[in-house]
């Protein structure tokens, strides 16, 4: 009986991180590498090299499986959940201006955490499942004058996003109905759930590509018109651009897991500079670029 119990207290915990490949899944499965972890991730083509490398370097910190699944496929998250501690879903569709938006980013949205929600209960060992969502799923609502404060009680207006249809608004809108959804999945089926809500996230992280946070940022080098105009977007929805370093965001996800008297919804932000203050920071930081300021100097 001492050497089972000795070999339960020193078992490695099992992680679970959905979307592998993506920017936040990326750095998340890093650090729980770093944190002693045995890794257990997804993505959709285990063979796409270009999009799977930083795994196989990463696999170098620690024990870490990659799995074939997919948001679309019901049962396909089985076996990347199977005998796992935690489950971090992280992947989702992301499209900030889709054809469709229903059909290519809310739905898809919605449908592909429930599939992942069911893995988990069919899994039978998952202590607890920490979704990722964001913080446009709490201040996409209209708001008029100043002294509003937002918290983890503050929902996006999914009525006013729909019939406006502003910005990247299905964004907004799946991320909220996520939310609700995978909420009332975990209590249907007695699951711990915690929900983290990230600020737009920015810092170095495995995985080359992404779509949303961090290009939105860069497009004040880049100057990309459609992120920059997501941007400026953000800052007239809230005042200014919510932000965090993606460590931190990592950090949160690993802290909701561990504790046990986690529960609920959790924004996670470090700063919120105007567009402005970024544009001179970054111009006075990297002048090669020729940061555009006298566009975002015209908003302050």
């Amino acid at each position: 009986m001492a050497a089972a119990a000795g070999d339960a207290a020193t078992r490695r915990k099992t992680a679970c991180v959905t979307g592998g490949s993506g920017y936040i899944a990326s750095a998340l499965v890093k650090m729980l590498l770093e944190r002693g972890y045995a890794v257990k991730t997804t993505v959709r083509n285990p063979d796409d090299e270009e999009k799977t490398a930083h795994l196989k370097a990463l696999a170098a910190l620690g024990p870490l499986e990659v799995f074939r699944a997919d948001l679309s496929e019901e049962g396909s998250f089985d076996h990347a959940v199977a005998g796992c501690d935690y489950a971090f879903l992280v992947a989702a569709p992301v499209a900030l201006m889709p054809e469709n938006p229903e059909k290519d980013v809310i739905e898809p949205a919605v449908n592909g955490t429930l599939n992942v929600m069911r893995s988990c209960v069919r899994a039978g060992t998952v202590k607890r499942v920490v979704l990722t969502s964001s913080v446009a799923a709490v201040s996409s609502r209209p708001l008029e004058g100043d002294g509003h404060v937002l918290d983890e009680e503050s929902w996006s207006d999914v009525e006013f996003l729909r019939s406006t249809k502003t910005g990247p608004w299905a964004y907004s809108v799946s991320k909220v109905l996520v939310e609700k959804a995978t909420c009332a999945f975990a209590e249907e089926k007695g699951i711990s759930l915690v929900t983290v809500c990230p600020a737009v996230t920015v810092g170095e992280a495995p995985a080359a590509n992404d779509l949303t946070s961090l290009s939105i940022i860069l497009s004040l080098l880049s100057g990309d018109d459609a992120y920059a105009g997501a941007l400026e977007h953000i800052e007239r929805a809230t005042g200014s651009i919510p932000m965090v370093h993606i460590d931190d965001v990592c950090r949160a996800e690993i802290l909701v897991a561990e504790e046990e008297a986690a529960s609920g919804r959790y924004i996670v932000c470090g700063l919120n500079p105007t567009v402005v203050e970024l544009a001179r920071f970054l111009a006075a930081k990297y002048p090669q670029y020729k940061v555009n300021t006298h566009r975002y100097a015209r908003m302050s």
